[in-house]
C-alpha cells in the first residue's frame, strides 16, 4: 500500500508535470500585442477589430492582447515610431495623422484626389506594393491591411448653402493636404484630434469639423452642429501594420494564415465604408431611410458639380505640388512613384 509520503511525491510529480506541460504550451504561443482604433469608432472597434483579434487569440499558437488606442494612451501621430520600436506587434494606424514621419504615406489619401470610394480603392490597390516596400524600409513594419473610414465630409454651424460659404470658417482637419485644401476653399484649418472636436464645435473653437458621416454620428457631432456638407475631401485611409521582426519570427503556416485573416479584415472594413455612411448621412439629416444610426435633423447642403470642379482645381494647384515638394525631400522619386500608381488610378499627375 502506498504511504502518505509516496502519495505526496506522486501528486507533486503530477502537478510539476502539468505545470511543465502548461509552460511548454505557453512557450509555443506567439504573443501579439495589438493596438486598435479609437474606442469611439464603435462599429470598427467593437463590430470588427475586437472580434477579429479575439478569434486570433483563440488559436493554439497565438496569444493576443488587444486594446483600442485611446485605452492605453497611445497618440495616433506616434504610431509609426511605436511599431518600428517594437513597443507593439500590430497597430491600427491613421495614415494621414502619422505621415509627419513619412510624407510619402499621405500620398495614398491626398485631399481632393479621389472623387469617390471606388476611385479611392483603385488608388489604394495601385500603390499598395510601393507603400509596403517603403514601410518595411523606413519603419521595420509589414503592411497587413489598407482601408478607409469613408468619405470625409463637413459638420458645420452657420448659414452654409455651398462651398463658397466656407470662406472665413474655422474647419477642423487632421492631415497636411486637407489643411491646404481647406485653405484653398477660403477657410482656416484647425488641426484637432477626434476626441477634441465635440467641445471645439460646441465652444466655437471650430465652425466645422471634417470626418466620416458615421464617425461624426457616433461622436454625436450633430448635437453641436446644424449643417451637413456632403462634399468628400478625403477618405481617412487606415492600415494595420505588423512589426517586421514579429512577422519574420512567425512560422510559414502562421504567416499564411495571418495574411488570409487580415485580408478578410480589410474586406470587412471596406464593406463598412460602403455600407454605413449612406445611412449615417440619412440619420444626420433626419431622413426617413435612417435605420442604424442616431437620428438628428441637420440641414443637408446640396453640392453641385462646380464644387467638385473647384476641389479638383485646388488639388492640382495647391495640394499636389506642395506635397510632392515635401515628399521629395525625404524620398527621391516620390512624385514619379505617385504618378505611376495613385495618379494613374485617379487620372491626376504631378508636373
Amino acid at each position: 500500500m502506498p504511504t502518505m509520503t509516496s502519495r505526496r511525491i506522486a501528486l507533486g510529480g503530477a502537478l510539476t508535470a502539468s505545470l511543465l506541460i502548461a509552460g511548454l504550451a505557453q512557450a509555443n504561443e506567439t504573443m501579439l500585442r495589438a493596438v486598435g482604433n479609437f474606442s469611439g469608432n464603435k462599429l470598427h472597434v467593437e463590430g470588427v477589430e475586437r472580434p477579429f483579434f479575439s478569434e486570433l487569440d483563440a488559436r493554439d499558437d497565438l496569444a493576443v492582447v488587444y486594446n483600442p488606442m485611446d485605452a492605453i494612451g497611445v497618440e495616433a501621430a506616434d504610431a509609426l515610431r511605436l511599431i518600428r520600436s517594437g513597443a507593439f506587434d500590430v497597430m491600427s494606424v491613421q495614415i494621414g495623422m502619422a505621415s509627419r514621419d513619412e510624407p510619402f504615406f499621405e500620398g495614398i489619401d491626398l485631399a481632393g484626389v479621389a472623387p469617390g470610394l471606388d476611385a479611392q480603392r483603385e488608388a489604394v490597390n495601385a500603390v499598395r506594393d510601393k507603400f509596403d516596400a517603403r514601410l518595411q524600409e523606413r519603419f521595420n513594419a509589414k503592411l497587413m491591411t489598407l482601408w478607409p473610414f469613408g468619405p470625409q465630409m463637413m459638420f458645420c454651424n452657420g448659414d452654409i448653402d455651398g462651398v463658397e460659404d466656407l470662406e472665413g470658417k474655422k474647419v477642423r482637419v487632421f492631415t497636411p493636404s486637407m489643411s491646404r485644401l481647406v485653405k484653398g476653399l477660403g477657410a482656416t484649418p484647425v488641426t484637432l484630434s477626434f476626441s477634441e472636436v465635440y467641445l471645439a464645435l460646441q465652444r466655437g473653437v471650430a465652425d466645422c469639423g471634417v470626418t466620416a458621416p458615421s464617425a461624426g454620428n457616433n461622436g454625436k457631432w450633430p448635437e453641436v452642429t446644424d449643417t451637413f456638407v456632403p462634399l468628400p475631401l478625403a477618405y481617412s485611409v487606415q492600415g494595420h501594420f505588423m512589426n517586421l521582426d514579429t512577422w519574420n519570427g512567425l512560422s510559414e503556416t502562421q504567416q499564411r494564415d495571418l495574411t488570409e485573416a487580415f485580408s478578410r479584415l480589410e474586406d470587412q472594413m471596406w464593406k463598412l465604408a460602403y455600407d454605413v455612411n449612406d445611412d449615417a448621412i440619412a440619420c444626420n439629416t433626419g431622413q426617413d431611410s435612417c435605420t442604424d444610426h442616431e437620428a438628428y435633423d441637420m440641414e443637408l447642403v446640396t453640392i453641385d458639380p462646380a464644387a467638385r470642379q473647384l476641389v479638383e482645381s485646388i488639388t492640382r494647384e495647391a495640394v499636389l505640388p506642395v506635397w510632392a515638394e515635401t515628399c521629395s525631400q525625404q524620398y527621391d522619386g516620390c512624385a514619379e512613384d505617385w504618378n505611376a500608381t495613385v495618379g494613374e488610378a485617379t487620372g491626376l499627375s504631378i508636373q
